[in-house]
């Protein structure tokens, strides 16, 4: 098995308008990574955590999603394919991919492919997610392009959805990186 540097803890962005002292502390749940140290091949798996009715709830009346499969249970429960409401795909995309983002100051979003709901999410699943960096290819003249694919699974492991994003990383040296991708 490859080993690959840690994904959390790296050193602080050292911002000037906090006390010294905390300016020092590693960034919890971040990677200061440039393009150069992104390592292709890498996997990383989240914690589970398990959808509730109320998230489930909040999260559709924030996007006014009504739709009956996710609103009505009595519709799901006499009228609907499933016997039970469903999770919005919105909220498993937005849910899943936050169980393995990592704040990168020198990453941009710069969109998702092959984005998949593949089998329906349930109030109470429990998911988590694997994400596996694919490749990266130099882009711009002062970023490359990073592609990462994203599974989230429910439960014990039944796929639900899948996606690849697609993020610009910024150079450590630019002369050096565009040279080739590896």
């Amino acid at each position: 098995m490859t080993r690959f540097p840690p994904t959390v803890g790296v050193s602080s962005t050292h911002p000037a308008t906090m006390p010294g002292d905390h300016a020092e502390i590693p960034v919890w749940n971040a990677e200061n990574w440039f393009y150069e140290d992104w390592p292709v091949g890498q996997k990383i798996r989240s914690l589970r955590r398990t959808i509730s009715e109320g998230e489930s709830h909040q999260f559709n009346m924030l996007v006014t999603d009504i739709h009956p499969y996710v609103q009505d249970q009595i519709f799901a429960e006499t009228e609907g394919l499933f016997g039970k409401r469903l999770v919005a795909g919105a909220f498993v995309f937005s849910a899943g991919l936050g169980l393995v983002a990592t704040n990168c100051v020198n990453a941009f979003s710069y969109g998702y492919d092959k984005l998949r709901f593949i089998k329906p999410t349930f109030i109470g699943d429990s998911i988590y997610t694997i994400r596996t960096h694919m490749e990266k290819q130099p882009k711009y003249e002062d970023m490359g392009l990073i592609r990462a694919s994203y599974e989230v699974f429910k439960n014990e492991g039944e796929l639900v959805l899948y996606c690849e994003h697609l993020q610009t990383v910024t150079y450590r040296d630019p002369a050096t990186a565009k040279g080739g991708a590896s």
